[in-house]
């Protein structure tokens, strides 16, 4: 049947489905919200989380629960600042604590002591009483709670609490603030999105003052219209200033109090690209709001929770206590400090500040970025789209299999980027859009486009694995081979001493040998959906992100590198037994902006790539023999994939190139390296630095330990060999550190 044809036969049905298509879009832009939509991505942000939370008890935050048993043992609350200035000596001194926050509030002067009728009664009935007045003088201190209370806050790192208002109300400001954590002036006001305080009330100001840090509990006004609550503020502003929620104090306490920073998505200084917040060497992802996702562990009791009371009368292990991060909140009911949370309707907010503390040392917090919104609505587009026109088609069984397989498919994409790259992806509009679509088409037939999937292997067959060739016949309008920029990887193989090898091979065992060779390496390069360009006798050149968009392409380009020399070793003993010499590769990877496209001449055309980055990928295959390594990546492949450790080899100047780059040795997996190879890889990279710098001396003796504990590594002789030069031919003043090669 003709696509004309096909589009009569069904365009009522295919206009409809569109029109279900545009609705889902106007939604997810905010254009038309629908209600039931949002309730839905609610529900199931609530399931994914309940679905994949540790539901384990984390011990490193103890939460000094102000419960009822302690206000029956210990008397009503607020207790007298004196006995809570007790419970801090008995926290800090007899169990050691590291950190302290107070997730309560000390607005108001502690007069329980009686010190203010004493006072009168100094001043009026027993002025003259000299024993009376002497007795006041002696005990005047210790009667001084607020006092008492600051004194054992000081040089202590403790964060007490407050909370902001936000119903713009005159005269709404009662205590003293703690400093702002970005001062008013620091930054750009009109760059961050934060929600707006009106007004306070926080801690007296002795105790302000004498606190080592201070933080605000409040999460409103960011709970959900479900009343849930799903993301708490961890900035917001007053007059100009930031201030911390109490959270993000106590983790700053408790990281000995880095600076604060703010992160933005490629250079975009505005209010939505507010990516994050940079605390030390942790990235903590934010919303316009400033506010971050609760990281929930699990049920309230997914910490230590401890008796205030058992901390004052010393009940408590040791253990439990020694060098923990300690909240003091309240679950008594009567003090009324519970939230609705998306597992539970009623939950402690202490425990709220706790899940907070422990995401951001962890570095766990989910994150949805403005970038998301245009990455659902693409979604949405390419998905709906592709449905409307495909689902019209299908018979019932197979209009099931197909809409199944896709909501599968984005059920398992939508959770890998949930659990294995806290990305919060929209999930309800999808899921709506799936059954409506479904529903609508359920009964109509479909019929395979062979002729398109044919076309598909022919034009695409000779370069990609089958496997994409079916990927790509799923929709064969979205393919072609005109030309077209896009980030990419290439990859070059080439056969050490392959001249060598061929002499001492007659043509028909060359052959052999050589298809022997490049059909296991090819397997790999297909099973990490690489796209073979060319052979080139002994030399391999495969790219990654083409035809078929990867954005993966720089780590499966670097696996395929990886197993193809882990696959070449397995081969030596049936090279050996064939009576062939052994083979070793030198592999290159680069990363960049590359042409890909059919490109040659009126004779004879090719699916190849070509461009600047394409050229230095074949320059650093060439260059893995000067350093003695098999693989070799550009800075610009080593940063997309950040889970790897790799080792720096040198910073060049490669023939034909004016700027210099950063090359690098994949190692692996960050998290599989072992001991002595975390301590080899921090000597090398401090030689590096000693060597760069023009320490010659040092940098020497450092590499002469290295070469002394793995000597089979050519770079530490490489290096050596340089500094040898160097202190008989010193480098220019401006030399940076550059190696510049004059060959290919």
């Amino acid at each position: 049947m003709k696509r004309t044809g096909f589009l009569k036969l069904h365009a009522m049905r295919i206009s409809l489905g569109l029109a279900i298509v545009l609705l889902m879009l106007l939604n997810a832009a905010g254009v038309m919200p629908l209600g039931f939509v949002q309730r839905l991505e609610n529900y199931t942000y609530d399931q994914r989380l309940q679905w994949t939370m540790p539901d384990t008890v984390d011990p490193r935050i103890v939460i000094v629960d102000i419960d009822e048993r302690s206000l029956q043992e210990q008397g009503h609350w607020p207790w007298p600042r004196h006995q809570i200035a007790r419970m801090m000596d008995v926290l800090f001194d007899s169990y050691q604590i590291d950190v302290l926050g107070f997730d309560v509030l000390f607005a108001e002067p502690d007069g329980s002591s009686g010190l203010g009728q004493l006072e009168q009664l100094a001043r009026t009935d027993l002025k003259d009483n000299p024993a009376f007045n002497e007795a006041l003088a002696r005990l005047r201190p210790s009667l001084r709670y607020d006092q008492v209370f600051a004194d054992a806050l000081k040089n202590r790192r403790i964060a007490l609490g407050y909370y902001f208002r936000h119903d713009g109300q005159a005269d709404s400001r009662v205590g003293s603030l703690p400093k702002p954590a970005l001062a008013a002036g620091s930054f750009d006001a009109a760059q961050v999105g934060a929600v707006q305080a009106t007004g306070y009330a926080a801690n007296l100001e002795v105790l302000q003052q004498a606190a080592a840090s201070g933080g605000f509990f409040n999460a409103s006004p960011l709970v959900d219209t479900d009343g849930v609550l799903r993301r708490i503020s961890l900035l917001q502003m007053l007059e100009g200033a930031l201030y911390e929620t109490l959270s993000l104090a106590v983790t700053r306490l408790a990281m000995q109090g880095p600076e604060l920073g703010l992160n933005y998505a490629d250079g975009d200084n505005s209010a939505l690209a507010l990516e994050s917040l940079q605390l030390g060497n942790r990235r903590i992802p934010v919303d316009q709001d400033m506010a971050a996702l609760v990281p929930y562990r699990g049920k309230q009791g997914s910490f230590v929770y401890v008796s205030a009371s058992d901390v004052l009368q010393k009940k408590v292990a040791p253990d439990v206590l020694f060098g923990a991060i300690v909240l003091v909140g309240t679950t008594a009911p009567g003090l009324l400090d519970l939230r609705s949370a998306p597992m539970q309707e009623s939950y402690a907010g202490v425990e709220l500040h706790a899940n907070m503390v422990a995401g951001m040392l962890d570095g766990n917090i989910k994150e949805r970025p403005a970038y998301v919104l245009g990455l659902n609505l693409v979604f949405i587009l390419l998905m709906g789209g592709f449905l409307a026109l495909s689902l019209p088609a299908l018979s019932p069984l197979a209009a099931t299999a197909l809409t199944a397989g896709t909501t599968l498919a984005m059920l398992a994409g939508n959770l890998y980027f949930w659990q294995l790259q806290n990305l919060i992806l929209p999930l309800a509009s999808s899921l709506v859009l799936i059954s409506a679509l479904f529903i609508f088409n359920m009964s109509y037939g479909y019929f395979v486009d062979a002729r398109g999937k044919r076309m598909l292997a022919r034009l695409f067959g000779q370069y990609v694995p089958p496997e994409l060739v079916d990927e790509m016949a799923k929709d064969p309008g979205a393919y072609s081979l005109e030309g077209s920029s896009r980030d990419m990887t290439v990859l070059f193989s080439d056969v050490r001493g392959f001249t060598t090898i061929s002499e001492g091979l007659d043509p028909k065992q060359l052959t052999q040998l050589m298809n022997e060779f490049l059909t296991p390496m090819t397997h790999v390069i297909h099973h990490h959906r690489g796209t073979i360009d060319k052979y080139m006798g002994d030399a391999i050149m495969a790219f990654w992100g083409a035809p078929v968009p990867d954005p993966h392409h720089a780590r499966n380009a670097l696996l395929a590198a990886m197993e193809m020399v882990a696959k070449l070793a397995s081969l030596q003993d049936h090279f050996k037994t064939r009576g062939w010499p052994p083979i070793r590769v030198g592999v290159g990877l680069n990363t960049g902006d590359m042409t890909v496209g059919n490109m040659g001449s009126t004779f004879r055309l090719a699916y190849t790539v070509m461009g600047d980055a394409v050229n230095l990928g074949s320059r650093l295959e060439s260059l893995t023999k000067n350093y003695g390594v098999d693989i070799m990546v550009s800075e610009f492949t080593s940063v997309r994939v950040p889970d790897f450790a790799f080792r720096e080899l040198d910073c060049v100047r490669v023939k034909g190139k004016d700027k210099p780059v950063k090359i690098y040795e994949p190692i692996g997996p960050e998290r599989d390296l072992k001991p002595d190879e975390r301590e080899e890889l921090a000597l090398y990279n401090e030689a590096l630095t000693l060597y760069r710098s023009q320490q010659w001396v040092p940098a020497r003796q450092a590499l002469a330990r290295l070469q002394q504990q793995a000597p089979a590594r050519a770079l530490y002789a490489l290096y050596l060999a340089r500094i040898a030069h160097f202190e008989q031919q010193p480098p220019p003043a401006d030399w940076d550190g550059t190696y510049t090669f004059l060959t290919k």
